[in-house]
């Protein structure tokens, strides 16, 4: 459930701002009409909106999808429209139920996903730190020319299969940014004695001005700047016209010479920028994915498409942003995982003083994965990388105290029976005294067991289902105005329901699985004890 929404207008670059603003204007109109509709009268005959706090449109600096990554360049074609929605806990209807924000995303998306001459991409704010966009494809090689045609050969590939999920598939890249190079012709300017480096500066002191003198008030000081007025430096003759005054080296004298007589102005298009990673020039294709589907599936998908794609020599293409930073999270995670299991065996080898038994004790982590991902399953819930895996590292730690208080005890147990049948410490059970002991210990340690898996579910049963209580609300109108949802279940619902349907698979499986296996280890020291007798 999005707390934002944020609408991003691009319009064709070189479109003068005053025009994106035009556009934008209109934009917003179709999104306050969106928001209008969950306007109602209050009792003092005010209009009021249970579902949106407030909508802030942007235009020029600032608003560049923070998904495809930083940019220093102006951006007098780019808009934004911010969509700011109520608390989750304030999102209630006149028939007091509470409206999920998804369903604005939709909607604006669908209104403004066909408007004509605009690309317009709809984002919903995102918990965390910046991934990229859910759909990143990088086509990298050394023909940036190339590289720009095969990346729109590909989109349009892409397009044409029709893979749900996409929202709107566009290239990092604008290939209509005009441009007005000036050419200098090096072997007349040096006749003449000029050089490249003073037409530029001129030109650049006619454009955007150079600082000649500060004007002191006080403490504080004020650049004097001087530069073409605007009715000159806006017109390419009187730019090209304008006359550069030096001192001729070979004669002493003072002289003037016209820029449009050793130089030639040029209007052309070129790339909006050039990017590089790892040293190669690289163009990404990038789209978000439609509110409800599953970025991992539509990426999949588009793999899957793509395998047989025939690409040009000494090109590549890689899957990276929100799917790669999930990949490296996984792995990391993965590691942890691991290394946590370890030490979790180091201690036990070290308390128990054998390999057995600790080993019996770990396979319980095992069961615990089999539960999470039966429970993920059977619940139709997805797989989030980070929040899950931390819960399956806690896991790890949780479920062993039940293995380890069952195993204990049986050792105990056992140790009773050897003084009782006077048998040395470190002799074997009988069989009958072994199942009699194993049996004993299982219905001693129900009860804990099952007490401490319990209480553990329930205590996270509040933090899996976004439980809420307005305790000051509940001593001062004695109502807690209590809901379930809202933003914290978003980062730690996850992670709750995989500590409780891991703990909750590995309880049950510990009270069979785990008597069952030690019972085996014994049986299996029986054997090689007659081996090696």
């Amino acid at each position: 459930m999005p707390n934002q929404a944020m609408v991003y207008i691009q319009m064709p670059i070189g479109t003068d701002i005053e025009e994106t603003n035009a556009v934008t204007l209109e934009l917003e109109k179709e999104v306050m009409a969106i928001v209008q509709s969950y306007e109602y009268t209050d009792e003092n005959g005010e209009f009021q909106n249970y579902m949106v706090e407030s909508v802030i449109a942007q235009v020029g600096e600032g608003t560049s999808d923070p998904n495809a990554g930083p940019s220093m360049a102006q951006t007098p074609n780019k808009a934004k429209i911010t969509v700011q929605f109520h608390k989750f806990a304030d999102r209630i209807d006149l028939d007091g139920n509470r409206v999920n924000s998804a369903d604005v995303l939709n909607k604006i998306r669908e209104t403004l996903s066909d408007y004509p001459g605009v690309v317009v991409s709809v984002d919903k704010d995102s918990n965390g730190p910046p991934t990229g966009p859910p759909v990143n494809i990088e086509i990298s090689g050394d023909n940036y020319f190339e590289l720009v045609e095969t990346a729109d050969e590909i989109r349009a590939f892409i397009d044409g299969k029709r893979i749900a999920g996409i929202e709107e598939l566009k290239l990092d890249v604008e290939t209509g940014k005009p441009e007005m190079p000036i050419e200098v012709d090096r072997v007349k300017a040096r006749a003449l004695g000029l050089s490249s480096a003073q037409i530029g500066d001129a030109m650049r002191t006619a454009l955007f001005g150079k600082e000649v003198s500060r004007f002191k008030d006080g403490e504080d000081d004020y650049p004097i700047n001087i530069r073409m007025s605007s009715q000159y430096r806006y017109n390419v003759e009187d730019l090209m016209n304008q006359k550069i005054t030096f001192r001729d080296q070979a004669s002493g004298k003072i002289k003037q010479v016209p820029i449009s007589a050793v130089a030639k102005a040029k209007k052309t298009s070129t790339f909006s920028s050039v990017k590089r990673k790892n040293l190669k020039r690289v163009i990404s294709i990038q789209s978000n994915v439609l509110e409800g589907a599953n970025p991992t599936e539509t990426v999949d998908a588009i793999k899957a498409a793509m395998a047989n794609y025939a690409l040009p020599r000494g090109m590549k293409v890689d899957f990276t942003g929100e799917q790669e930073e999930q990949a490296k999270e996984l792995s990391f995670l993965s590691g942890a995982l691991l290394m946590a299991v370890f030490l979790i065996f180091l201690i036990l080898v070290s308390q128990f003083n054998s390999a057995s038994t600790p080993f019996i004790i770990l396979v319980t982590v095992v069961f615990s994965l089999i539960g999470v991902l039966l429970g993920l399953v059977i619940f139709r819930m997805e797989f989030v990388i980070m929040m899950t895996m931390i819960g399956i590292i806690s896991l790890a730690g949780i479920v062993v105290n039940n293995a380890i208080v069952l195993i204990d005890f049986i050792k105990q147990l056992s140790a009773r029976k050897r003084v009782e049948l006077g048998l040395d410490e470190k002799a074997l059970l009988p069989v009958p005294e072994l199942v009699e002991t194993i049996v004993e210990a299982g219905r001693t340690r129900l009860r804990p067991v099952l007490l401490t898996a319990i209480t553990t579910i329930l205590g996270l049963i509040p933090l899996a289902t976004g439980m809420n209580i307005n305790f000051y609300t509940l001593f001062s109108e004695n109502n807690p105005h209590i809901f379930f949802g809202g933003d914290n279940v978003v980062f730690w619902g996850p992670m709750s329901w995989t500590v409780i349907f891991g703990l909750t698979f590995a309880t049950f499986l510990t009270l069979v699985i785990v008597p069952v296996m030690y019972y085996l280890f014994e049986r299996i020291q029986r054997t090689m004890a007659r081996w090696f007798a």
